[in-house]
């Protein structure tokens, strides 16, 4: 498993002693803790521990960065993508998490729980238990309070002589004031004061450091003094509390009025963001669009916000400074309603980009998104429920083919009870409830579902509702041994429709989807090959990835049954190359087991026999042992067989464990170029 740690964007400085104290210490405790007030490096701290401590974890290390999450509810979903779960099965979130992570051996790193402490406990309680080679390193400004819980508090950089705080502030002085040297009396014993003022808390260091250039060291040491001398609510806080916040005051003194006020503003957006983003949501009255960008810029350059290429970030402590000032505003409702706007276009936008060039773009952004679209479904389902209920029928795809199905299945339900009776969007968040199911394997769930979205469509009269009713009711009959009823479905609606518009292609493309897989099954391998030859051939031009790699699948498929081995195995390759593109683990997971099947029939046992391991990776990340339509369950039999009569049985067995024991990424990787690594 191939670690996610975050790349670090600025120089690391000092923390040699603690850095070596940690490695010890997350090598020889289960669950580590580094606690300490908010901005004195905890997180920093982590990612090098973390990167150093990789080497000895044989499934590497997965980073959850808990910061974006204003509740408990996506807690399970975002350790669960981290750790590179996708289940799709109906059982309960937390089972699933225990029974994928039972037998890793990784080190997870949960970065800021001190918003979600009982939650974070009761999880790590769970998979600590049940996960005996797992390793967890946590950081929040509270203990998490479990027995066997190693706790290590982050000090402030030490200020004294030439201290790591000194080194922080001509690091990030210089960046700030290019040529900046810092060398002169004066300017070293004013930096020295104004670490020593800020007690060595790294972020209250940076932000004085990026004051540097509008003003000189001495100027930014006399103001820091003047403010500090100021005792503000000194019973109240604890002392690096307050010097923190006094830090932050300070800043936020320094920031011109739009730049305060889009600091406000950007604390509605839950992750990283881009400028176009920060635009749409942040630009009202006097702070214009043009407006958003220039404070925007102002904000990184006096490190308030971070800049990584074209994101940004910033940090919980500046963000929980920016939502006092927000309320203090009185724009707390104006500020969601206009976040909720935001990414109910964005949905608008990709839901409408599905069948263009842009298709694997919209893919990751939506993939991206995830706890910013989940925020702005929880506003619209309380303030607008018929906005909600558009958008979870324009997402909800994305979704599914994103593995999140739990959250699909749970907003889509309560988007369809709060919403209206009837109606397209109606008609559309039914369809995807249905997929869902579908998807889940519950298929008398899927059959009503089926139903009701058939009798919705035909009231709304509108041909995109009638084409994905008959793709529902078509890929559930497939899914339940019935492709030629399947077929009956998809041809009836195929003849009496008419494509006006792109979204409309989309699901007609879907449609003749199912005829390929119906005519397959059926044993119609000359009329499925020629179908999948025009659907393919209409998907290249419009460059739909998503089509185009089932299609793939399918004529691997027909080719195999054919007897054509090689041809098999190119056109399995072409389809797991599309899904990997598109992140979607369960159609990686189909893809190997034909491109297996294909390179039994070539008579090679023990590469296939690897290439099956690596695809059972890719179905235990989807819950399932393995899935499909009915009929390909004696094709995949007949093909190990073949592969096991090759090499015999030991010989099998040892490369289908050493597939199962690589890594997701390598054994894929190795699948995909026709060579596994040795």
């Amino acid at each position: 498993m191939a670690s996610n740690i975050p790349e670090e964007t600025t120089s690391f400085v000092g923390r040699k002693a603690e850095l070596a104290g940690l490695e010890h210490t997350v090598a020889t405790h289960r669950l580590t803790t580094l606690t300490g007030s908010g901005g004195v490096g905890k997180t920093r701290l982590a990612v090098r521990t973390a990167r150093q401590a990789a080497p000895a974890h044989r499934d590497g290390v997965r980073w959850a960065d808990l910061s974006p999450l204003h509740d408990d509810s996506l807690l399970i979903a975002t350790v669960s993508d981290a750790v590179g779960l996708s289940d799709h099965t109906l059982r309960m979130p937390i089972d699933a998490l225990c029974e994928w992570l039972a037998d890793k051996e990784l080190l997870l790193v949960l970065d800021s729980c001190e918003h979600l402490l009982p939650a974070c406990a009761h999880l790590l309680g769970e998979i600590l238990t049940t996960s005996p080679g797992l390793t967890v390193l946590a950081t929040s400004r509270q203990p998490l309070g479990l027995r066997g819980e190693r706790l290590v508090e982050v000090a402030p950089l030490p200020v004294d002589g030439a201290g790591d705080a000194l080194a922080l502030f001509r690091d990030r002085a210089t960046a700030a004031a290019p040529g900046l040297a810092l060398d002169a009396p004066a300017d070293a014993a004013a930096a020295t004061e104004i670490c020593r003022r800020l007690e060595g808390i790294p972020l209250a260091i940076e932000l004085a450091a990026g004051a540097v250039g509008g003003e000189t060291v001495e100027q930014i040491a006399e103001r820091i003094g003047t403010r500090f001398d100021v005792p503000s609510d000194a019973s109240a806080r604890p002392p690096r509390h307050r010097t923190l916040r006094t830090a932050i005051g300070w800043s936020h003194e320094l920031c011109t009025p739009l730049e305060r006020l889009l600091w406000a503003r950007l604390t509605v957006l839950r992750g990283d963001f881009d400028e176009a983003a920060a635009r749409e949501v942040c630009a009202e009255g006097p702070l214009t669009g043009d407006g958003v960008t220039e404070a925007l810029n102002g904000l990184v350059a006096k490190s308030v916000v971070r800049r990584d290429g074209t994101r940004h970030r910033m940090l919980d402590t500046i963000r929980e400074y920016g939502r006092m000032w927000l309320a203090e505003l009185g724009e707390e409702r104006a500020a969601a309603d206009r976040h909720a706007a935001c990414f109910l276009g964005l949905a608008r936008n990709a839901h409408a980009g599905w069948t263009g060039d842009d298709q694997i773009t919209w893919y990751h952004r939506i993939a991206e998104a995830h706890a910013d679209l989940c925020t702005a479904l929880d506003h619209l389902l309380v303030h607008d429920a018929a906005a909600a209920q558009e958008m979870a029928g324009r997402i909800g795809f994305f979704w599914c083919c994103c593995g999140h199905l739990p959250q699909t299945r749970d907003y889509a339900r309560r988007a369809l009870d709060a919403g209206p009776s009837e109606g397209p969007h109606r008609t559309r968040a039914l369809w995807v409830l249905g997929i869902t199911v579908m998807l889940q394997g519950d298929y008398p769930a899927a059959r009503r579902l089926g139903r009701e979205c058939t009798r919705a469509a035909a009231r709304d009269g509108n041909d995109e509702g009638i084409l994905s009713a008959a793709y529902l009711c078509g890929l559930t009959h497939l899914m339940t041994g019935r492709p030629e009823a399947g077929l009956r479905r998809i041809e009836q609606v195929l003849r009496t429709s008419s494509v006006t518009n792109r979204l409309e292609a989309a699901y007609q493309l879907r449609c003749h989807l199912i005829t390929v897989f119906a005519l397959t099954g059926l044993g119609r391998l000359d009329e499925a090959a020629a179908a999948a030859g025009r659907l393919r051939a209409v998907c290249e031009v419009q460059d739909e990835c998503w089509t185009r790699s089932y299609v793939d699948y399918q004529l691997a498929v027909i080719a195999l049954l054919r007897g054509d081995a090689d041809a098999s195995a190119a056109h399995a390759r072409s389809m797991i190359a599309g899904k990997h593109r598109l992140r979607d683990r369960f159609g990686i997971a189909l893809g190997l087991d034909i491109l297996a099947a294909a390179i039994a029939a070539q008579g090679a046992g023990a590469r296939a026999a690897r290439v099956y391991g690596t695809g059972q990776v890719y179905w235990r990340m989807v819950g399932y042992p393995q899935r499909g339509t009915p009929e390909l369950g004696p094709l995949r039999e007949a093909c190990e067989r073949q592969a096991r009569a090759a090499v015999g049985d030991a010989a099998y067995q040892r490369a289908y464990e050493r597939g199962r024991a690589d890594n997701a990424e390598v054994g894929l990787a190795a699948a995909l170029q026709g060579e596994l690594l040795l």
